[in-house]
């Protein structure tokens, strides 16, 4: 294998890992052959400038039509990003305060909603239930009615759930404070703001020129199990209410802009900046994965925050590097936050190697997947910054269970319960795929390890349960 050639390389006999430098045409090849993408639009952002901008594959299959750079993507829950942007321009103006309780601008709230603040919905810890699973077609006040009416899921800042209800809420806020609908605010202060000339609101009703079909692959089709995964359309609405949350549509030149545009402070004053892109608390004092609608990605150096949506678009910026990555692809189950930091290495070679993520990934495709554990002792006895955080293993593993990869999907898992003990959700994510490996009696051992470790796993309670009575 070539060291400086379009290729990654692993010296594993002496010395750290080396990560070469790919070119981005390379990298993306080797994606959509990999994870069958039809196609994909990517740019990157360097010292406040559009320094890379290509598209590749077919928008339509069934007419055969290229994406160009104008096609527009469905871009689903990286949505929340702009929500983020839209609670701090409030809180900039002096009309929201972060650590409020939602009751201060809201009426008519179950009781165990009101002390839930601004920030704990933003970063996903309210424990309020999921208006999600009241379908996307209900009449919003139906909607509401019935989700009000659910109970909680845990106490609020005790655990994390990727919750749509956080951000329905905040939608509601958005348009009391600014006195008009909060899919206007959007267009004037954030993509007016930033030259977002083809970001706009839709799903599988509108009719959008331009737009890229979305596309996944299935196992079950009119419930009948395939002998293979097929590709079908895919189908998504967004009900107006959720919309805060999910549902816009965009270009990577426009994304392009639209951080450009937060970088040079158009959108944000810096202090703002800051805080947006900071992680919130849980009752004990440790920090969230999510920001205020963006993830961290901490990193001893080159720290990253980013956003991922409907499996196909993610984007990443990495502040102290003046820099940002955007990949969008019409394939649900493409996962591009997966490679976005190798991409970002052709144009700074320190950024995949500063994420231990990207080192374990580039070494278990040359070691294999059982060698993970062993990996990670070699990496860590060499350098003692090499920390894999829980939830990036997490997010990482459960990526790969959702694409049928359940034995890589079980090593990483594992991993994580080598590295963290103490964590209960660790224990539950593995006997997750465990369950789903058919391997049950080691699954029965996991949730019960698991809600030893917190009694209030709810739904692993359930889950274990059924186990148990399968026997």
């Amino acid at each position: 294998m070539k060291i400086f050639g379009c290729t990654l390389v692993a010296l594993m006999a002496a010395g750290p890992i080396v990560i070469a430098q790919e070119h981005p045409d390379s990298i993306i090849a080797r994606e959509m052959r990999t994870r069958r993408i039809p196609g994909v639009q990517l740019a990157v952002v360097k010292d406040g400038r559009l320094v890379y901008r290509k598209s590749y594959g077919i928008a339509s299959l069934e007419n055969n039509l290229p994406v160009t750079d104008s096609t527009i993507f469905s871009i689903n829950s990286c949505t929340k990003a702009f929500t983020g942007i839209a609670i701090m321009q409030l809180v900039q103006t002096g009309k929201l305060n972060l650590n409020a309780p939602v009751a201060d601008y809201l009426d008519s709230l179950p009781e165990a909603w009101k002390p839930v603040t601004i920030r704990q919905l933003l970063t996903h810890i309210s424990g309020l239930p999921d208006i999600l699973r009241v379908p996307d077609e209900s009449e919003e006040s139906k909607a509401w009615q019935e989700v009000k009416a659910m109970p909680m899921e845990f106490p609020t800042g005790t655990q994390y759930s990727y919750n749509q209800t956080n951000y329905a809420l905040l939608a509601r806020i958005i348009t009391k404070l600014s006195g008009q609908p909060f899919t206007n605010y959007y267009q004037q202060h954030i993509f007016q703001q930033s030259d977002m000339r083809n970001t706009l609101y839709g799903d599988f009703y509108s009719v959008i020129p331009h737009s890229t079909e979305t596309y996944r692959y299935t196992s079950r089709m009119y419930g009948v199990m395939l002998d293979s995964p097929q590709l079908s359309r895919n189908y998504e609405v967004f009900a107006p209410y959720r919309r805060a949350a999910s549902g816009l549509k965009s270009t990577v030149t426009d994304l392009a802009n639209w951080i450009i545009a937060l970088q040079r402070g158009k959108l944000l004053s810096d202090s703002a900046l800051k805080i947006l892109w900071t992680p919130g608390k849980y009752n004990n004092g440790q920090p969230t994965q999510w920001a205020l609608g963006w993830v961290t990605r901490p990193r001893a150096e080159h720290r990253a925050v980013m956003a991922s949506g409907g499996g196909r678009a993610a984007f990443f910026v990495y502040p102290e590097d003046k820099m940002a990555v955007i990949v969008l692809t019409n394939l649900a189950g493409a996962y591009p936050e997966d490679f976005i930091d190798e991409v970002a290495g052709y144009f700074n070679p320190a950024i995949p190697q500063a994420d231990p993520i990207t080192v374990l990934k580039t070494r278990l495709r040359i070691a294999g997947y059982d060698k993970a554990v062993a990996i990670v002792q070699q990496e860590q006895k060499k350098n003692k910054q090499f920390l894999l955080p829980e939830d990036d293993l997490n997010d990482w593993a459960y990526r790969m269970m959702s694409l049928g990869q359940l034995t890589e999907a079980t090593a990483i898992f594992g991993l994580n319960v080598y590295l963290y003990p103490a964590s209960w959700n660790a224990y539950d994510s593995y006997g997750e795929v465990l369950m789903r490996s058919g391997r049950k009696t080691e699954a029965i051992k996991m949730y019960q390890h698991s809600l030893e470790l917190n009694p209030d796993n709810k739904n692993g309670a359930r889950i274990l349960q059924a186990l148990q009575s399968a026997q």
